[in-house]
């Protein structure tokens, strides 16, 4: 999420948890293991029922975000939003090595900690939900208020997220500035109820589609002939997504997150072939990437 100070993006990133389904029983039991071999987890806790919201601070080091310790390297942040959210707030803020250690578990939703001869493969499948300003003062774009940046200060502080990092990102959404009305307006509980409902719905679809799948539970694993065989596309769509990977210049990683992504849209329309539609809300969702990074 890209926009400037008083958006509300830390507020929309906190309320992602209680919009996902709730965990199954085998989700939980995942997550309370981790928490237990972390020494997180309180003796009255039992088995943790609510999905993960983790959220660290950006002077987060190394072995805080990817595991460590001694003796037996320990989950970090990544291990602990296992099944949930990991939430980075200034996003361009955090150390470029630390965030370039989330390449790889984005991608294999599991990470390897060998320390002292000692290997420990510990789960990291999480969303990854991040926020940034536009710029290092906040404001370029803003209604309000003029930015004081210069355009080298603007492209430093872009250039801290590398290309193969943001890659891996999905969605890109720019969130503006909230008017008065909306700040002190009636808070929209039955709006977050009916996204809720749609969501849940949705993921329902995927599991079904799925259930003989091993291990595979959502339209973010897929991959291989599984997402030929699941991201069906009418003439019109296939199409649009030919042009759009030659125009873009997208990455082979880049067209299989667009294919997940419309694959996605399509289930919360409730349909089963992708249209030039959801192929479009997809690339769009995409297209903020060039703005951003190297």
């Amino acid at each position: 999420m890209v926009g400037p100070p008083g958006a509300g993006k830390s507020l929309l990133a906190r309320c992602l948890p209680d919009l996902l389904p709730p965990m199954t029983l085998e989700e939980a039991l995942d997550v309370t293991k981790i928490y237990s071999s972390a020494g997180l987890l309180e003796a009255e806790t039992g088995i943790i029922r609510r999905r993960p919201f983790r959220a660290p601070h950006q002077t987060i080091s190394y072995a805080g975000m990817v595991g460590g310790g001694h003796g037996v390297p320990g989950p970090g942040e990544i291990s602990l939003a296992h099944h949930g959210v990991l939430f980075l707030d200034e996003l361009p803020e955090f150390d470029r090595r630390v965030l370039e250690t989330l390449r790889q578990p984005l991608e294999e939703r599991t990470i390897l900690l060998a320390r002292a001869g000692l290997s420990v493969r510990y789960p990291a499948s999480f969303m990854l939900v991040a926020a940034m300003n536009p710029c290092p003062c906040g404001y370029l774009g803003d209604p309000v208020q003029s930015c004081r940046c210069t355009l080298q200060e603007i492209h430093r502080y872009r250039r801290r997220l590398s290309g193969p990092f943001l890659d891996r990102i999905d969605l890109f959404i720019e969130v503006p500035r909230l008017a008065a009305d909306e700040l002190l307006g009636a808070r929209g509980a039955s709006a977050s109820l009916d996204v809720r409902s749609r969501v849940a719905e949705a993921r329902m679809r995927q599991w079904e589609r799925l259930r003989d799948e091993a291990a595979v539970f959502s339209n973010a694993q897929l991959d291989g002939a599984l997402l030929d065989d699941c991201c069906i596309l009418n003439d019109d769509a296939r199409l649009l997504l030919k042009r759009a990977v030659g125009r873009l210049g997208l990455s082979a990683r880049a067209h299989v997150r667009i294919l997940r992504v419309a694959r996605t849209i399509a289930d919360l329309d409730g349909a089963e072939t992708l249209t030039a539609g959801h192929i479009a809300e997809a690339v769009h969702f995409r297209s903020g990437a060039e703005s951003i990074g190297d």
